[in-house]
C-alpha cells in the first residue's frame, strides 16, 4: 500500500495494490498514475453519472473463501443505455469486476487463455455477431451481444486509466450451463473475463447504499436473517 497526496490538489491518495496503478482523486477528479513511488497526472476524469444502484465504493463481499472490497468503477455507455463495472480487490491481492446492468450482476475474473474466432476478429477490427465462438480457459462461449461502447466516467482505484470518451468494443458471451464472459477491445488490446451471474445475497454484499424505493436485503446485518 502507498499512502500519498494528489499532485494536483494535495488531497490524500491511497494505492492499495501494485496492480492498480491508477487512482481518481476524490476531490479534484485528477487521474493519477503511479509508477513505483512516482506519481503522474494524466488528465481529469469525468464524474460518474448518477444512477440508481445499491453498490458504491467500499462495499464488501466474498467469492467463495476470498473476501473483496469494491475500490473503483468505470461507467460505460452505448447508443441505447449503459452499465457499470465495479472493481473488486480481493484479500489475496487479485482483482476482478462486478458488472451491473439493469439490476443484474456479473462476477468476472480476468482470463489469459482466450482464443477462437471472436478475439481474432476483434483484434483485426472485424464484425462480431451473435453465435460466434470464443474459447476461454478451455471452454466454449457463444456471443450473445456485441456493441461499440464509450467511457462515461470513472472513480476510485483502477488497473488502467479510463478517460471520458475512450472508445472500445464490448462482447457478451454465455454458456449453456449459465456461466458468462466478456471480451473487450480497447486501443488494440483485447482482454477476456469469465465468471457467472450472482445476486447480492450470493456474494454477501455489505455496506450497500440505501435509497428510497429499494428495500435493503434481509441478509444484511440488522435486517433479519
Amino acid at each position: 500500500m502507498l499512502e500519498t497526496n494528489c499532485p494536483n490538489c494535495g488531497a490524500p491518495l491511497r494505492f492499495r495494490s501494485a496492480d492498480l496503478a491508477v487512482k481518481v482523486c476524490d476531490y479534484c477528479r485528477s487521474t493519477v498514475v503511479r509508477t513505483g513511488d512516482t506519481l503522474e497526472l494524466v488528465g481529469t476524469a469525468a464524474e460518474v453519472p448518477d444512477d440508481v444502484s445499491p453498490l458504491q465504493i467500499g462495499v464488501r463481499g466474498r467469492d467463495g473463501s476470498h473476501r473483496f472490497e469494491l475500490v473503483g468503477r468505470v461507467r460505460w455507455r452505448w447508443d441505447d443505455g449503459g452499465w457499470s463495472e465495479w472493481l473488486m480487490l480481493f484479500d489475496d491481492g487479485s482483482h476482478g469486476w462486478l458488472g451491473e446492468s439493469m439490476g443484474r450482476f456479473m462476477l468476472l475474473r480476468p482470463e489469459k487463455a482466450v482464443s477462437g474466432e471472436v478475439p481474432a476478429t476483434m483484434a483485426r477490427g472485424g464484425q462480431v455477431s451473435p453465435g460466434m465462438i470464443a474459447i476461454i480457459a478451455g471452454e466454449e462461449y457463444a456471443v450473445s451481444d456485441a456493441r461499440a461502447v464509450t467511457v462515461a466516467g470513472s472513480e476510485g482505484e483502477l488497473p488502467s486509466p479510463a478517460s471520458i470518451g475512450t472508445q472500445g468494443f464490448s462482447v457478451d458471451l454465455n454458456r449453456p450451463d449459465g456461466r458468462t464472459a466478456s471480451i473487450q477491445a480497447e486501443g488494440g488490446t483485447v482482454e477476456a473475463y469469465a465468471g457467472r451471474y450472482v445476486t447480492l445475497a450470493d456474494i454477501g454484499a455489505t455496506g450497500l447504499r440505501e435509497f428510497e424505493g429499494w428495500p435493503m436485503p434481509r441478509y444484511v446485518a440488522g435486517h433479519g436473517a
